[in-house]
C-alpha cells in the first residue's frame, strides 16, 4: 500500500500525498497548509484530522510546534434541518 494514498482528512478526502505536495509548494505552517488545502475544515471541525496535519508539518518542517493560533474546531452554532435548508415543498 503506498502510504501518500492514505486519507488524512475524511470529511473534505484529503490525502497525505495532497499534503505532502502543497507543503512542496508552500513551505508553510499547519495552519496555513490546512487554509490552502481544506484539511480539517470539514463537518467534523478538525476534530479527527487536525492532530495529524500539525505532526507532518512539524515533521516536515524540522521545528517543534509553535504557538500560532490554531484553527480551531467546533460544532455549528445551531444545528440546521434539511427542510430549512431546501424549502417546504409541501
Amino acid at each position: 500500500m503506498n502510504m501518500t494514498s492514505v486519507i488524512i482528512c475524511r470529511c473534505e478526502e484529503i490525502s497525505l500525498a495532497h499534503l505532502l505536495e502543497t507543503f512542496e509548494q508552500h513551505p508553510c505552517s499547519s495552519r496555513e497548509l490546512k487554509l490552502r488545502t481544506r484539511a480539517g475544515m470539514g463537518y467534523c471541525g478538525g476534530r479527527t484530522c487536525r492532530l495529524l496535519v500539525d505532526k507532518i508539518v512539524q515533521e516536515l518542517s524540522d521545528t517543534p510546534l509553535s504557538n500560532e493560533i490554531p484553527l480551531k474546531h467546533q460544532p455549528p452554532v445551531r444545528p440546521v434541518s434539511f427542510q430549512s435548508l431546501g424549502g417546504d415543498h409541501s
